[in-house]
């Protein structure tokens, strides 16, 4: 039997909302690290009742460096983001001696889709949220709205 080359790829694209706050914190050789939680939905139609349904994820994001310190900076809760990055698995002990794992997405790229407040509704004009250069914002009469 021949061997099979198989190539490897660990990519995932999400979109979804904050559920909570991102955390900010730093190793201890100082490098940050920002944790936030994601709800990403689909909707689907049940074969068996016809009924439209959803299903929601929820997938743990881990940023690093000055993206974490960004993503620390101009997400809350609730913020829409698009997230590309890959899986990773960890394990750990808690106290009590107990072994958990979780599955989580690194983060490569976070990109903001929340659109920038306008300045008549800023507090501080000079404030600038920086928005992912793949993603041009129209005039007010030019957006297009999904819904």
């Amino acid at each position: 039997m021949n061997p099979i080359r198989l190539g490897y790829l660990n990519s995932v694209v999400l979109i979804g909302r904050l559920v909570a706050d991102p955390e900010l914190r730093y190793t201890q050789k100082g490098a940050p690290v920002c944790d936030f939680r994601i709800a990403s939905s689909r909707r689907y139609k049940n074969r068996d009742t016809g009924e439209w349904q959803e299903e929601t994820l929820f997938i743990n994001i881990v940023a690093w460096r000055r993206q974490a310190e960004t993503a620390n900076d101009f997400l809350k809760k609730g913020s829409a983001v698009l997230i590309e990055g890959r899986l990773r698995s960890r394990q750990w002990e808690t106290n009590k001696g107990e072994k958990r794992s979780a599955i989580e997405v690194v983060a490569r790229r976070i990109q903001f889709l929340d659109l920038p407040p306008k300045e008549a509704d800023t507090v501080e004009s000079d404030t600038e949220v920086p928005i992912d250069s793949a993603t041009e914002t129209k005039e007010d009469d030019e957006i297009d709205t999904p819904f």
